[in-house]
């Protein structure tokens, strides 16, 4: 909804585009522009609540050369991309498809989508792909994040339909995290949780995770699990459950099958066994199966940690088992929540815009659903059976049996794993069109024909939260340049298309409004389980969000409150996997087990929150992170180079010491592309093991080697301004280097950091371009030694570092950089060059730009949580470094 303001501006009720929790939020229109994002107080899934990520959303908002503003076109393979007319490239798209559909047939084609396009946008894209095209090639990157659960749901409860609501952390009396950690990939439902705990002392809250994270601050019991061990504990516990007598028999016997077989298969699985395998305590498993078994109402919190595995659906189902034997779902506090990665994975789901799937949880395997679908859309016929999936549809181009593929609003050159095999199958490929809002992605780099897409907060339909809540996505800017929403370059495409090849079916594209496409899509939902066909953007912008199934006019909190599950017989269904390995098996030769994850403030491949300069002061950059052990066995100092190998590809990454990280283990946040670093990005090491069932990858785990890098020259460059415009400038230079970073910073106003190393020195070519590329050709501070490949320059701006370089010394980096941030000015150049100062202290918290040994320093004075925020202010604003503060805190008390 949007509404005046008297003369302070235009306000317009959106919601954020990040993870799936689905916060609203208030945007501040005035004299065109952005002027301030808020949260929405009246939404339910935040109350007014936004993280570090969404109070800095209008930081993102560009109209300058970081937004694609115009369409590009590649004229041959190789040669560069062009700016056209936004008409010539949409041409260019339906004559190159047109020509591919006649010679190779419609499965040449396949579509790649996102989970943070919004309905609309894939209701067109779906009838584009199987209505006129006729390809089942159409998937989205929420296969790499959600399909487990979704395989998981429907195997136990019939559908895909994810049974609790936000609410229910409010009245859960033992929370079960599951390889997820909410403190950092949903902090809002983490504060409410965290409230919960406070109101209610005595809820138990459970974190399984092999690093112990900042989720685990908050844990009455952190189960240090080995990684791809998930099954063997969740049996573990309902063997305990079992031992104990707290299954309950009445709710097993009246709403469930194949209890008889589960309970059979985990007898084996025994706490003592678990133990062994998982690496931890027996008494430990005991304990959390008991806190389950006895809670009154029992929730559990899962996300990557189970789904992004080859045995993802198993580890997913061994969990609902535990619900299922306890009676622990269809009331307040209980069930297994699924927690949505991305702000519309559900949504694409409901769509039917994915692989395995056909709109209203339809199966493409149905002749009967296909029918349904074929008849709503007004066309003779949908291809049977499902398509390639995200990983295996690369494989496919790779393999030249899909000759052109549409990538619209993701980033598969940095995402997907095995990223070596990935581009080479990008640049295979005969088409590749690219549908992109942001410049810098790495994708953009493979495509023949780029489309500009609006983005946030340019675009209006629907989308999906994780408790099944449709929210109104509503448009507070105009579109910069040619960009269009999604659906609209669909639709341009889609009518050029079918000109030519099925003029008969012209008119699934022939959409004015988001309104009228959401109006056919929830027509699909009739009679189905997620019914939501009485819901149009009219209802929503009266009555506000809802949720689904939406029937007599309300939403459904919970599901399954009477027992009757979506299955056939309408019993849940047990199920009694077997325990698979992680795919990649650790060995003499791949000795550390390497992990992946999400940063506090970062989002995917960081395309828009590497635009917002504060959202990198917590983690400025890519480094692995080891247990200090595993560093001083292999002779690494902490932010010393190492060479990181796994059976895919290698990285060389600087070394992080943490004591969360597990001895043998190792940690790296998933992030980082070659948009970033030399090489394919942190995803060239990660496997591409598939889920039998779900089709998605094992991500989260890799078998790794690391040794010394033994780059002995380095360098360092900083340079004042405009951070993501400098980035696109001075990304050759990752190039140039065995090993390179580049990274924007929030020092000195903003700016870009450049750190690199090779053997030896490079010429002096080189090095003169570096300085010239930075600046400091002409510098005002400046000591070298050429002959060593030694430059130490400094350029500076009304008495302060505005850009510098520093080849083969670097040792004055963090007194630069604390003079630049507005510390003391060293007293000469000698002593600047020749100081080697103590390590610059990470930020902790975002929103004040407090770092940690500020913090430190207080705590050591006797400042606990709230005179930290009265002293400091860290955790007075979005709040999501409140765990963190408080492991520090606990740390000191534990000494």
């Amino acid at each position: 909804m949007a509404s005046e303001d008297g003369g302070i501006g235009r306000t317009v009720a959106s919601v954020c585009c990040y993870c799936g929790t689905g916060c609203g939020v208030s945007l501040t229109v005035k004299d065109g522009q952005l002027a301030a994002v808020d949260g929405d107080a009246s939404h339910p899934a935040n109350f007014g609540r936004l993280c570090s990520k969404g109070r800095t959303l209008g930081l993102t908002v560009r109209r300058d050369e970081a937004r694609v503003l115009s369409a590009q076109l590649r004229r041959t393979r190789g040669a560069p991309l062009l700016a056209v007319p936004l008409t010539t490239a949409l041409d260019a798209a339906a004559d190159r498809l047109a020509d591919i559909i006649r010679r190779d047939g419609p499965d040449a084609v396949a579509f790649y989508l996102s989970g943070q396009l919004l309905t609309e946008d894939y209701v067109v894209f779906n009838q584009l792909a199987r209505g006129l095209v006729g390809t089942r090639h159409i998937d989205s990157n929420s296969r790499l994040c959600m399909s487990s659960a979704v395989s998981a749901y429907k195997a136990s409860f019939g559908a895909d339909a994810p049974p609790c609501s936000y609410e229910d952390l409010d009245f859960a009396d033992c929370v079960l995290i599951a390889g997820a950690n909410p403190a950092y990939a949903h902090p809002v439902l983490f504060r409410r949780l965290e409230e919960a705990k406070a109101r209610r002392p005595g809820m138990k809250v459970v974190v399984i995770d092999p690093r112990r994270t900042d989720s685990a601050e908050l844990a009455d019991l952190h189960l240090a699990i080995a990684p791809g061990t998930d099954v063997v504990l969740f049996h573990a516990m309902l063997n305990q459950l079992v031992w104990d007598g707290l299954i309950d028999e009445a709710y097993v016997e009246r709403h469930c099958e194949g209890y008889l077989e589960a309970k059979s298969r985990v007898r084996e699985f025994t706490p003592e066994l678990a133990a062994g395998v998982c690496g931890l305590a027996a008494a430990d498993i005991v304990q959390a199966a008991r806190w389950f078994g006895e809670a009154g109402a029992a929730l559990s919190l899962y996300t990557m940690g189970l789904n992004q595995s080859a045995a993802g659906v198993d580890k997913n189902r061994a969990l609902i088992n535990l619900h299922l034997a306890c009676g622990q779902l269809g009331k307040p506090g209980a069930g297994p929540f699924s927690l949505t990665g991305q702000p519309n994975a559900m949504g694409g789901r409901e769509a039917g815009a994915m692989a395995t799937l056909l709109p209203g949880h339809r199966d493409p395997d149905n002749a009967v659903h296909r029918a349904e679908v074929a008849a709503a859309w007004g066309v003779a016929s949908l291809p049977a059976g499902p398509g390639l999936t995200a990983v295996e549809l690369f494989d496919a181009v790779g393999a030249g049996r899909v000759k052109a593929v549409w990538i619209a609003a993701t980033n598969p050159a940095a995402s997907l794993p095995e990223q070596a095999k990935v581009r080479a199958a990008l640049q295979k490929a005969e088409l590749v069109i690219v549908s992109e809002a942001f410049a810098g992605t790495d994708t953009l780099a493979f495509a023949d024909i780029v489309l500009p897409a609006a983005t946030w907060p340019e675009k209006d339909g629907t989308l999906t939260n994780s408790e099944r809540r449709v929210s109104r996505v509503r448009a507070a800017l105009p579109p910069p340049g040619d960009a269009q929403a999604d659906w609209q370059l669909a639709c341009a495409v889609g009518t050029r298309l079918a000109a030519r090849i099925a003029p008969e079916r012209a008119h699934l594209f022939a959409y004015t409004a988001p309104a009228d496409i959401f109006a056919g899509h929830a027509a699909l939902t009739a009679g189905r389980d997620l019914d939501y066909s009485a819901l149009s953007h009219a209802l929503i912008d009266a009555q506000g969000p809802q949720q689904w199934p939406f029937r007599q006019g309300a939403g459904q909190v919970r599901l399954y409150t009477d027992g009757v599950f979506a299955t056939e017989g309408g019993r849940a269904r047990f199920a009694a996997p077997a325990y698979t390995p992680v795919a990649d098996v650790v060995n003499a030769h791949f000795p550390l087990r390497l992990t992946s994850g999400r940063l506090r403030d970062q989002w995917h491949t960081a395309a828009r929150t590497s635009l917002a300069a504060p959202l990198l002061r917590h983690v400025e950059a890519p480094a692995l992170s080891m247990n200090p052990a595993d560093l001083a066995r292999l002779r690494l100092a902490p932010g010393a180079l190492a060479r990181v190998r796994s059976r895919r590809g290698e990285l060389v990454l600087p070394v992080a010491a943490e004591e969360a990280v597990r001895a043998g283990h190792a940690f790296v946040p998933m992030h980082w592309g070659r948009a970033w670093m030399a090489g394919d990005g942190v995803n060239v090491l990660m496997n591409g093991a598939l889920d039998p069932m779900s089709r998605q990858p094992e991500l989260k785990h890799a078998a790794v080697a690391v040794t010394p890098a033994n780059l002995g020259w380095q360098a360092e460059a900083f340079v004042a301004g405009d951070a993501p415009l400098l980035r696109g400038r001075l990304a050759h230079w990752l190039g140039a280097f065995p090993f390179a970073q580049l990274v924007a910073v929030a020092d000195a106003g903003g700016g870009v950091w450049l750190r690199v190393a090779a053997q030896q020195a490079p010429d002096a070519a080189l090095l003169s371009g570096l300085a010239r590329d930075f600046g400091v050709t002409d510098a005002d501070l400046k000591l070298d030694d050429a002959a060593r490949g030694v430059l130490r320059r400094v350029a500076l701006d009304a008495g302060r570092p505005r850009a510098w370089l520093l080849c083969g010394d670097t040792r004055a980096r963090d007194a630069l950089r604390d003079w630049a941030d507005g510390g003391a000015a060293p007293q000469s150049a000698a002593a600047l060059f020749g100081a080697a100062t103590g390590a610059r202290g990470r930020v902790v918290c975002a929103c004040m730009g407090v770092r940690e040994d500020a913090i430190d320093a207080a705590i050591g004075r006797g400042a606990d949580l709230a005179g930290l925020k009265q002293e400091l202010g860290c955790g007075t604003g979005c709040g999501s470094c409140v765990p963190e503060i408080n492991g520090r805190l606990n740390r000191v008390c534990a000494v």
